[in-house]
């Protein structure tokens, strides 16, 4: 089953500034619930979005100059905390495809690269210029480039940094374990046909 090559995503940004925002924050517990991922992206940092009765709240993805933004800027050990799996997934579902941070904690990082979501590191020096850039032009095109390591907005370009397993595993488009899995059933059944059988008492 051949997927999509992630080399490079392109788009609008929005900074989400603050460092150790947790996976609490970014999914409130309560959206745990869900059967399914479907449209989990609108519980995004509910929390922080909205007030109990519904209203909003100031909030960068609440400011109608980012609407539509499709890779999000953020600070250091974004995505801490619980491990759980809806927080990449409600970052996906409303409309993200690219995180560029200072870090990330290690098992969100799987899990969105799991969903062929890249999460690059950059330095907090480049991340602050481009977030300045975009608040003073929220139209600013933004590509994060997997393939070569590096972001670029504007004539203006930075490295960033990636494991090479993950950055090798979106380019060449094998960054879903379960795909890759049932792609190789007829090889797994050769291979447990080889194993010894056994013995009925």
């Amino acid at each position: 089953m051949a997927l999509e090559k992630i080399q490079q995503v392109s788009g609008r940004a929005v900074h989400v500034p603050g460092n150790d925002i947790d996976t609490d924050r970014i999914t409130p517990a309560r959206y745990l619930k869900v059967v399914t991922f479907d449209g989990l992206g609108e519980a995004l940092f509910y929390d922080e979005r909205y007030a109990p009765d519904g209203s909003q709240k100031p909030h960068p993805l609440n400011d109608p100059r980012f609407k539509g933004a499709s890779i999000m800027l953020v600070g250091a050990n974004f995505g801490c905390g619980s491990s759980r799996e809806h927080s990449p997934q409600a970052i996906y579902r409303a409309g993200f495809r690219a995180l560029i941070g200072e870090s990330f904690a290690e098992i969100f990082f799987g899990n969105s690269t799991a969903l062929s979501m890249p999460c690059v590191s950059a330095s907090k020096a480049d991340i602050e210029a481009l977030a300045a850039a975009v608040e003073e032009n929220p139209a600013l095109e933004v590509t994060v480039d997997v393939e070569r390591l590096e972001v670029r907005y504007a004539g203006t370009a930075f490295g960033v940094s990636l494991p090479e397993s993950a950055r090798k595993a979106l380019v060449s488009g094998r960054w879903d374990p379960i795909a890759d899995l049932l792609e190789a059933g007829e090889l797994l059944e050769q291979a447990s046909a080889r194993l010894p059988k056994a013995v009925k008492s």
